[in-house]
């Protein structure tokens, strides 16, 4: 089973994505075991705060190394962990590769950034892997936390209701997925290619892997130039 805890200062926000569908399933299954630390419960004082002004001056607040470090060290004295991974908006872009090597871990931590960041210090010392999921800047780690699960869950085996799934998602071969069809066989004209009625595997594959490049070649033609598609 993997387990996953993910150190917040809003947990609230992140209860309900894992209540529901996949990632429920994959708790019910006893395949994942994910949990929620509010990082205030280790801080000291009356207001449990968090966050303090940045030496130097500037705006925004900084996230406090010592209820980070309180927190880290209470959950590596339970277990071992793989992975502690800092949700930064300037780390390692997240890509399918990256989910399916995570996905392989046992115990992992999430450290949910917040305000302008973590004290440099936590990076220094706990973290051994810091993940951005675009471009971009949000609010906060907890909704890159929870497209992280999300992503690395429905690749353990027996999540998924049908353990081949997973591995035709876009991104898996370095390719986005072909289209597909559901019924009507016939919608207002629009038809359903006739490959996909004819029930012949091998052709349906072809038709497929074709279709997948020309999408990819399409939309997403730098995936092309990664080294594994030669």
């Amino acid at each position: 089973m993997m387990r996953i805890d993910i150190i917040t200062v809003l947990p609230q926000l992140l209860a309900s994505p894992f209540e529901h569908s996949i990632l429920k399933r994959g708790q019910q299954k006893g395949l994942v075991e994910i949990e929620l630390i509010d990082l205030r419960e280790y801080a000291e004082g009356k207001s449990k705060q968090v966050d303090d002004y940045a030496f130097g001056g500037g705006a925004g607040m900084v996230m406090m190394i010592e209820p980070i470090a309180k927190c880290i060290a209470d959950l590596k004295s339970k277990r071992d962990y793989d992975e502690v991974i800092y949700l930064s908006p300037d780390g390692e872009l997240f890509d399918q590769k990256t989910a399916n090597n995570l996905s392989l871990k046992k115990n992992v931590i999430l450290l949910c950034g917040h305000y302008k960041g973590v004290d440099e210090r936590v990076r220094e010392l706990f973290i051994t892997k810091e993940i951005s999921i675009g471009d971009y800047v949000l609010s906060g780690g907890e909704i890159a936390a929870a497209v992280l699960v999300d992503s690395i869950v429905r690749l353990i085996p027996g999540v998924l209701n049908d353990e081949t799934s997973a591995l035709f998602d876009s991104f898996q071969d370095n390719l986005l997925a072909p289209p597909v069809y559901t019924r009507p066989a016939n919608f207002s004209g629009h038809q359903v290619p006739e490959v996909l009625l004819s029930g012949h595997e091998k052709l349906i594959d072809e038709w497929r892997q074709a279709e997948a490049l020309k999408r990819t070649k399409e939309r997403r033609p730098e995936l092309l130039k990664d080294p594994r598609n030669g």
